[in-house]
């Protein structure tokens, strides 16, 4: 299973998402020098619950395994968790952990400081082997992680500061 596949299956039923996280930051990078380690992708996705179940049926259909971080859905998931999972802005890990097809997907409905709709209307589309890849704005990807305010973010902001303020250069229009 490749994050490419995931991403044409998504846009196959028209669902919005936007890539966020570190992920998010290295569709900015210039080069693979500056890509960031990290082991999930990051999507952010609207709070409808219809396009959650819609796209938890996607990442089944492709064989991922879904998991509340609070371990609350059932199998199959249904509209009711749906609408808790949005209300609670409750974090959905899809994956497949095995083999060469290792993939792990964070569908998350929220984005510290953001709300869907403004982070889609900005959003940068870039394409990964045919597949356009909607991408938050660098800018909204840092100020999140900053409001965010978790150790890992901080570290991950401090760390690698020079190279993010290299790379917002080319985030303007």
């Amino acid at each position: 299973m490749s994050f490419r596949s995931l991403v044409a299956a998504l846009h196959a039923v028209q669902l919005r998402f936007v890539v966020i996280g570190v992920w998010g930051a290295n569709f900015h990078a210039s080069s693979a020098a500056a890509v960031f380690a990290t082991p999930e992708y990051d999507l952010f996705l609207p709070p409808e619950p219809d396009t959650w179940l819609e796209a938890w049926r996607v990442c089944a259909a492709l064989g991922l395994s879904l998991r509340a971080d609070d371990d609350s859905l059932t199998t199959p998931p249904d509209r009711v968790q749906a609408e808790a999972v949005v209300t609670a802005g409750t974090q959905v890990r899809a994956s497949v952990l095995s083999g060469p097809s290792a993939l792990m997907v964070d569908l998350m409905p929220v984005m510290t400081a953001f709300e869907f709709e403004p982070v889609w209307d900005e959003r940068r589309v870039f394409v990964m082997d045919g597949v356009e890849v909607p991408v938050a704005r660098l800018s909204h990807i840092i100020r999140s992680k900053a409001a965010t305010n978790r150790d890992q973010d901080r570290l991950f902001l401090s760390t690698h500061a020079a190279t993010l303020r290299q790379m917002l250069d080319g985030d303007e229009d």
